[in-house]
């Protein structure tokens, strides 16, 4: 899953940016509100995080402009703001879930996977040879035993495994993987493939990663 954090408080931010990655999800931040519909225009996102006090808008200002402007990404609120009048008017205000400060993480890391539930219809589980990938719990298998990923390499996997069989752009891997002011270039890509493939050969997964020059890359089974 790749998140949006919209948080002005640094220290929980990078808390919670280091923990969502230990967790396998991509987490991108910024600590501003008004920069979120750049972020949103040029990444493929799962779910924002947005607090209500930030210091250049009113997050509920910023959720309804971003609602009239047609998003539909689901959005948690997390803000100190808990009283009921306030939660309801945030969820009014376009929120889809609601958590106040302090919370603990597991229920926020609860609460974003049924946001990314209840955004698709996709099933939790889907298979290729002997690798099984788990979008709920973030993990892939390799005949019930759990593969050792970072979380790029999860996200990889999920991309590629969302048609398998069918061409991913480079460019779309690229954008799933990194932030969109992230310095690195495209070749990155290449480098993550690599060791993606000697992961799935060390555990016999039976699927390979096929690259066809100028089109992308395709996850099929090793005989394929």
């Amino acid at each position: 899953m790749r998140i949006l954090l919209i948080e002005d408080d640094a220290a929980l931010a990078d808390g919670l940016v280091r923990a969502l990655h230990g967790a396998g999800h991509l987490c991108d931040h910024l600590a501003r509100g008004l920069a979120a519909p750049a972020a949103l225009a040029s990444a493929p996102y799962d779910v924002m995080v947005l607090d209500l006090s930030l210091p250049d808008i009113d997050g509920l200002d910023l959720l309804s402009r971003l609602r009239t402007d047609g998003l539909v990404l689901p959005v948690l609120i997390l803000t100190a703001r808990d009283g009921v009048e306030d939660r309801i008017l945030g969820l009014d205000s376009g929120g889809d879930d609601y958590l106040a400060k302090p919370f603990a993480l597991g229920e926020l890391e609860a609460r974003l996977r049924a946001l990314a539930r209840r955004r698709s219809d996709a099933p939790a589980q889907k298979r290729i040879a002997q690798l099984c990938f788990d979008s709920i719990r973030r993990e892939a298998l390799v005949d019930g035993q759990r593969m050792e990923l970072t979380a790029r390499e999860l996200a990889l996997v999920e991309v590629l495994m969302q048609q398998p069989g069918r061409i991913v752009a480079k460019q779309r891997l690229f954008d799933t993987l990194y932030s969109w002011d992230h310095e690195a270039s495209l070749s990155v890509i290449e480098v993550h493939v690599s060791r993606l493939r000697r992961k799935f050969e060390q555990a016999g997964a039976g699927v390979g990663i096929r690259m066809l020059r100028g089109l992308g890359y395709r996850l099929e089974p090793a005989d394929g």
